[in-house]
């Protein structure tokens, strides 16, 4: 394989087409949200996405055989919009891949009649908030309105955005797509369920789609429970926490 491919299972039309991508990132928030979203909705995979730039290893199956890294990609219809949904469990290694990949998925995604993109992200603060927010940026300034209605907070995030998060809205409005970076509040150094169903909410009212989030409740609220058990041991062995520095924090991934 010299470059990455997209093997389509199926042909598909969006109408109004949104792509959303959850791949790993900071606080795995983009990809928790994504696996969620597509199992909830009963999402059908239409392709599949291989790349040299993705690790060079292959996965060992639970009945003994293997499969090889890839991206798989999803599309169900809801009332709003036709969704399309980019997951996976690795993005590329290098910066010439991550070119690469987001080149081929846009032109994907394009071809199929997506007109937005939403990428999800997390954004790292070295703190464990109870009440965690949700930034954004995005490619297009009318999109501001509409999406403060949700809460979503603008002006705050700094920093820089690497991989896809970043890249597929950045590139997508030089294609003639609106886009915007969900980045959901997290400490960093964790798996963030909390803030993943923060933002599964936040898009089912912006999308319209009815959602139950219960599973999702219940796991963070487990994970609640663990983070305060380490607070409480640090604060025991006076270990001192890590604290953020004045600079400006930066989302990567």
């Amino acid at each position: 394989m010299k470059e990455t491919i997209i093997i389509e299972k199926e042909k598909v039309k969006l109408k109004n087409g949104i792509l959303i991508t959850g791949l790993p990132g900071i606080g795995l928030i983009g990809r928790v949200v994504g696996k969620y979203l597509v199992e909830e909705l009963k999402a059908k995979k239409v392709a599949d996405l291989y790349s040299p730039h993705f690790p060079h290893q292959v996965l060992m199956t639970k009945k003994g055989g293997m499969r090889i890294i890839k991206n798989k990609i999803y599309t169900v219809k809801t009332k709003k919009a036709d969704l399309l949904f980019l997951i996976g469990d690795v993005q590329a290694m290098n910066p010439e891949g991550q070119y690469e990949v987001a080149g081929k998925v846009l032109d994907y995604a394009k071809s199929v009649g997506v007109k937005r993109i939403l990428t999800i992200g997390g954004y790292s603060t070295g703190k464990l908030n109870d009440n965690r927010g949700i930034f954004c940026v995005v490619t297009k300034k009318e999109m501001i309105p509409e999406l403060k209605k949700y809460g979503v907070i603008f002006g705050v995030a700094k920093g820089s955005i690497v991989g896809a998060a970043g890249l597929l809205p950045a590139l997508g409005k030089l294609r003639g797509m609106e886009g915007a970076c969900i980045m959901g509040e997290t400490h960093g150094g964790y798996v963030d369920i909390t803030s993943a169903k923060n933002i599964v909410i936040l898009l089912s009212k912006m999308l319209e789609f009815s959602i139950d989030t219960d599973k999702l409740e219940q796991k963070a609220k487990e994970g609640e429970k663990v983070l305060k058990k380490l607070e409480e041991e640090i604060q025991k062995n006076q270990i001192t926490p890590y604290e953020p520095t004045k600079k400006d924090v930066s989302y990567i991934r």
